[in-house]
């Protein structure tokens, strides 16, 4: 080939897999091999289509490839991380970042993102040493503070702490900054104690973060709504066949203990953690349509949820590298589609968490949320309405599928830990294993909010840390009105 043909065929596959005619654009691709004498480029793209189709060992086999003659190309690096994160080659991966470093040394950012990882899999000391070293490379950035709070408890007389404070002082600090200094500067001011100098930083942080994404109440009501009436119907029969790996959700408002759910179930020998995946909503998008545009499910047919289903199992196991067994599935919007889960995937469990309220809007509130999910988690009054919403949707779908639904309450599981995990499991479809009760040991990644918690056993002292906090939480409070607490 002629380096015109050449560039005209990799131009033509680029094409097709913008189209989704993956097979074709596979043929084209691989035609290019021999002629570039196994061009990194090529392999990359290989490896783009290997990811769509859920392959995530071909994947990495064409990123190896690729990696193989461009070793610090930072595109193919950074697919390189995301690839091998989802098997858990945790080694693997840091040796990815150290070479993300290497590859710009002048950066932060892959730095943090080490950190991060990190924590991630519980190695809170090597993190700190990384974050502390951020810290004097950029002493402004409010972020680097935040992340490092996530994964330890300020001592007191840490000297760290007055370098926040005097940094919140400056008036040329920029407002995104200020923002995660103000969420670090809370949870600091907690961990010594100082819990009445705690509400001024997070209101002033959460404020910010509202500014950065605006809320709009009535239009989240207005979409979940839409969901429920797309997926009325007569019949909730499973249709189709059960897919592999069977699908465990467990879901709940954010910070009500789903993820301590998901690693009690997750400790089995035949159940892995799949984290906040998101799949099933998003497949459900992608196939039927928005939610005031979504095909109504009673006019979905067997073959149409099963294209549905085949596209979430695929993903799972891209994510997960599971092929058998149970995968929890912990995205906290699944309830908005239910109705698709009990009719499309058979097999497939549900497991609703609940906590007190007062908990769980106090723990919302303290925490950053990734800029733009969770618009709500910035005012008290509307963290009410958003966990009343929760409710009426789960008490909405108990009429309709009352065998599909597991209820926990986080409060019962910490204090009487052992029934409650076996019911859990046994909800799952598993049987008991005593190892669920050890979830605390395990060395596998925690990919949410709580990477301190699930390292620890489970203890009531976990419960109504609210109290501490009932005159600061008096919006939240008379937005609740009448409606019990459990």
């Amino acid at each position: 080939m002629t380096p015109q043909q050449i560039k005209a065929q990799f131009g033509r596959a680029l094409a097709q897999i913008s189209k989704g005619q993956l097979d074709p654009a596979e043929a084209t691709l691989k035609s290019l091999l021999l002629p570039t004498k196994g061009a990194p480029e090529v392999h990359y793209h290989l490896s783009r289509i290997a990811e769509t189709r859920g392959d995530t060992p071909a994947q990495i086999r064409e990123l190896d490839r690729a990696l193989a003659k461009k070793p610090y190309e930072k595109t193919l690096l950074k697919a390189a991380v995301e690839a091998y994160s989802r098997l858990e080659a945790s080694d693997k991966v840091l040796g990815l970042y150290d070479r993300l470093i290497a590859a710009d040394p002048q950066s932060n950012q892959p730095r943090g993102e080490k950190a991060v990882y990190l924590q991630h899999l519980g190695r809170f000391d090597e993190a700190e040493k990384i974050l502390r070293s951020l810290v004097k490379r950029v002493p402004r950035n409010g972020e680097i503070y935040r992340v490092l709070g996530s994964g330890r408890k300020m001592p007191k007389g840490d000297p760290l702490l007055d370098k926040m404070l005097s940094l919140w002082k400056d008036d040329q600090l920029p407002e995104m900054s200020r923002m995660h200094l103000g969420f670090a500067l809370a949870k600091a001011l907690e961990d010594i104690g100082a819990t009445e100098k705690v509400f001024p930083y997070l209101d002033r942080a959460n404020a910010l973060q509202r500014q950065q994404a605006p809320y709009d109440p009535a239009e989240r009501d207005a979409e979940w709504r839409a969901y429920l009436d797309a997926q009325d119907s007569d019949d909730y029969t499973t249709l189709g066949q059960e897919q592999a790996p069977r699908a465990v959700f467990v879901t709940g408002m954010p910070r009500s203990g789903t993820t301590l759910v998901e690693q009690i179930i997750a400790s089995h020998s035949q159940a892995h953690a799949g984290g906040e995946m998101g799949h099933a909503l998003k497949q459900a998008v992608a196939h039927f349509g928005p939610a005031h545009k979504m095909t109504p499910l009673a006019k979905l047919s067997s073959a149409k949820l099963s294209q549905w289903a085949e596209a979430y199992t695929r993903l799972v196991r891209r994510d997960t590298g599971q092929t058998e067994g149970v995968v929890t599935d912990k995205s906290i919007q699944t309830h908005m589609v239910f109705g698709l889960i009990a009719r499309g995937l058979p097999g497939a469990r549900i497991i609703v968490v609940h906590r007190d309220p007062r908990d769980t809007a106090l723990s919302i509130y303290k925490n950053h949320f990734k800029l733009g999910t969770h618009r709500y988690a910035t005012d008290l009054a509307d963290i009410a309405d958003a966990i009343k919403m929760f409710r009426r949707s789960v008490e909405h779908w108990k009429q309709r599928i009352p065998d599909r639904i597991h209820e926990v309450r986080y409060d019962d599981l910490v204090s009487d830990p052992e029934p409650n995990a076996r019911a859990l499991v046994d909800a799952a479809g598993l049987d008991w294993e005593e190892a669920c009760l050890n979830f605390h040991t395990s060395k596998s990644g925690v990919k949410t909010l709580s990477l301190m918690q699930v390292r620890q056993p489970i203890h009531a002292g976990r419960r109504e840390a609210w109290r501490k906090y009932e005159r600061e939480l008096a919006p939240f409070i008379e937005a609740w009105g009448d409606e019990p607490w459990d």
